[in-house]
């Protein structure tokens, strides 16, 4: 399968769980608004919302846990799919594979949002940040955890960079008011050819 053809899936399955958690979210707030309309009650406490499915099983909570407020939501098998939490560092979506292997992260913190993809081996694999120094950043690793390819859109003009399997800087293609430049680096990180 190729890296577009696995980016298509899971941004199709991301597309599915945004939905899903819409339509949770809708029907707890429609469920709430319609069972307590009728009694006059203006509040609710509650230290978690059970949702089960028709089997009695547990299919999703809402609830107190230890970094702050998280919807929980599980497979049919009882096994932890996605996480929507709020802690003191900001927001959190973490979804995982059928295996319980985390496969993808959102985190929107105080240094920004960070969207990560991971592969079926828990191992970082890609990951799209921005910060307010540098702007958005897109980065691309091997399997062994090497970075392999950084796009970063500065504020003077894009940068791609390419790096060999020990992780160093190979080659950089910029571009800037100037125009465009490219420059090629040995296994020292020296310039062997730059244009211009």
């Amino acid at each position: 399968m190729t890296t577009d053809e696995r980016m298509e899936k899971m941004e199709g399955r991301l597309a599915c769980v945004r939905w899903f958690n819409r339509c949770l979210i809708a029907c707890i707030i429609l469920s709430l608004v319609v069972g307590f309309a009728g009694s006059g009650a203006k509040e609710i406490r509650a230290t978690r919302f059970i949702l089960e499915d028709e089997n009695g099983k547990l299919r999703a909570s809402l609830r107190m846990i230890k970094a702050g407020p998280g919807l929980s939501l599980l497979d049919e098998n009882g096994k932890s799919r996605a996480l929507l939490a709020v802690s003191e560092d900001g927001p959190k979506l973490v979804l995982w594979d059928e295996n319980g292997e985390s496969r993808a992260g959102l985190t929107v913190g105080k240094a920004g949002p960070w969207l990560s993809l991971l592969d079926e081996n828990g191992k970082l694999r890609a990951s799209l940040s921005t910060f307010k120094d540098s702007g958005p950043v897109l980065s691309l690793v091997d399997e062994n955890g090497k970075p392999r390819a950084w796009l970063v859109a500065l504020k003077g003009g894009p940068v791609l960079s390419l790096f060999d399997e020990n992780g160093k800087l190979r080659a950089e293609l910029c571009m800037d008011k100037d125009g465009p430049g490219l420059s090629l680096f040995d296994e020292n990180g020296k310039v062997i050819w730059g244009s211009p």
